[in-house]
């Protein structure tokens, strides 16, 4: 085991003990905070169409088969992507499924390859782990990365990026908005295969992955169980140390009623796991701990804490430890096989 952890030291009183005033309070304060977080990403997403699905290759794996391939996000918009099939995973014999949404470190040139296995660093082929393990895997490329860079060429990697979050800006919508319509997408995707037991979806994200996995948990209730690795960057925090940040953790006009946490918090009662390195200068750790607090605190309102869970590795940086690695899948396992 790497590193020693902080389990979830939060007392609480117990659930008959948590006054029905308290309960509707919380749940008060959460659906206005929900409704402002809507307006703040770009109110509604369109209604899904046509998926349009194209298979373009497949590749023979140790375990499993990826198919490559194209699904519409919106017209004229395809996702590419790759799915992971573990063998002898089929209509007849569906398997539970996860959606894996890449990093961002600023490799534009990655996105789903990384963790598919077939680049990039091997601590992050998670979704190659999970197919061997028995799950179907998804990993689409988010905007602005791999395959979805600048089709006319004119802008390189990050200028795109910033060019895409400010048409977004002046449409009256967000990056977190697009991502999150594209994410709802992937599920259409998944629920539309026959090898998946659409009852049994997960999703997981390293650093901008981990943004987007609990971006998109208050928007999709299909995704029954959540792991975010190593990303809860408060605005607090963002602004006292000025911190340049990937653009989907910035939602217009939220902070003056909540922050980060309070986004995740919405996730609730749903099965939610964090894993966090001490070190972590993307998410310092003082604004980590408060944050957990918040998603505790609405976990314990709706009498369901035992489905939140954090990890806290002492001496760790931004990484995917063996140990953080060992409570994700152990907590997939748990919500998404039994």
């Amino acid at each position: 085991m790497l590193g020693m952890a902080d389990e979830l030291e939060i007392s609480y009183a117990g659930p008959e003990l948590v006054s029905y005033q308290t309960r509707v309070n919380l749940n008060m304060a959460a659906i206005d905070f929900r409704e402002r977080l809507l307006t703040g990403l770009g109110g509604e997403w369109p209604q899904p169409g046509m998926l349009n699905v194209k298979l373009r290759e497949t590749i023979p794996q140790d375990g499993f088969t990826i198919h490559s391939v194209f699904y519409d996000s919106q017209p004229g918009d395809q996702v590419p992507a790759f799915l992971l099939i573990p063998d002898q995973t089929n209509a007849d014999h569906p398997a539970p499924a996860v959606a894996v949404w890449h990093q961002h470190a600023g490799q534009y040139h990655l996105g789903k390859s990384e963790p598919a296995g077939l680049a990039g660093n091997p601590m992050h082929h998670t979704g190659a782990a999970l197919a061997r393990a028995g799950y179907v895997v998804l990993c689409p490329d988010a905007l602005c990365f791999e395959e979805r860079r600048d089709p006319t060429g004119k802008l390189k990697d990050g200028q795109f990026e910033r060019f895409e979050f400010l048409r977004y800006v002046v449409d009256g919508k967000s990056m977190a908005w697009k991502n999150i319509l594209d994410m709802k997408r992937a599920i259409d995707f998944l629920v539309s295969r026959p090898e998946v037991n659409a009852d049994k979806i997960g999703c997981y994200g390293h650093s901008m992955g981990s943004t987007h996995t609990w971006l998109v948990g208050p928007w999709e209730k299909r995704i029954k169980c959540l792991v975010a690795n190593c990303c809860l960057p408060t605005y607090a925090g963002i602004h006292r140390e000025h911190m340049l940040h990937c653009f989907p953790n910035f939602v217009p006009g939220i902070h003056q009623y909540g922050d980060t946490p309070d986004i995740a918090a919405l996730i609730a009662p749903r099965p939610l796991h964090m894993n966090f390195g001490e070190h972590d200068s993307g998410s310092p750790i003082d604004e980590v701990r408060r944050g957990i607090q918040t998603i505790a605190t609405a976990y314990q309102g709706m009498h369901a804490q035992e489905k939140f869970s954090y990890y806290i590795e002492e001496g760790s940086g931004h990484i995917l430890s063996e140990e953080m690695w060992a409570r994700t899948k152990a907590w997939f396992d748990k919500h998404l096989t039994a």
